[in-house]
């Protein structure tokens, strides 16, 4: 009998424990934000999708040595150039970056040495079509361009 009392006063001690702790959580202020209507700041190191640098004429910093794609672990970039008739220079065409492979390692940021690509600080990437991750990242270039 005594042992049947007994538990009956540790599960109403525990459920005056539990209650306090929900009472105290719900007089907090929250902690979460409506996402569609508020964003939240992004930290300085924030580090989304790779976004091609251009130089102050609006043309890419890209010189097509093919450093970032053979750096990419997950083999999710790839470039293609052309090699206009008389240069000496190859002319990129293309740099897509496939984003469903992009692990963001930043092997081909590190691997850059003329300041071509960068992390961007776009984050707001929410999609249900696969499509819409295979970046062409020239043509973003060209669109901020005009």
């Amino acid at each position: 009998m005594i042992a049947y009392f007994s538990d009956i006063y540790h599960g109403l001690i525990s459920l005056l424990v539990g209650m306090g702790i929900t009472f105290r959580e719900f007089i907090k202020p929250p902690v979460t934000v409506a996402y569609p209507y508020e964003t939240l700041t992004m930290c300085a190191r924030y580090r989304g999708h790779i976004e091609l640098l251009a130089d102050d004429e609006g043309n890419p910093n890209c010189v097509v040595c093919g450093l970032c794609e053979r750096a990419c672990p997950s083999e999710c970039i790839s470039i293609t150039s052309v090699k206009p008739e008389g240069s000496k220079k190859k002319v990129l065409t293309g740099y897509t970056l496939d984003f469903t492979r992009c692990s963001l390692c930043g092997s081909c940021v590190e691997s850059c040495n003329f300041s071509a690509i960068a992390f961007s600080r776009e984050y707001n990437l929410a999609s249900s079509r696969k499509e819409d991750f295979h970046i062409d990242l020239f043509k973003r270039l060209e669109e901020k361009k005009r």
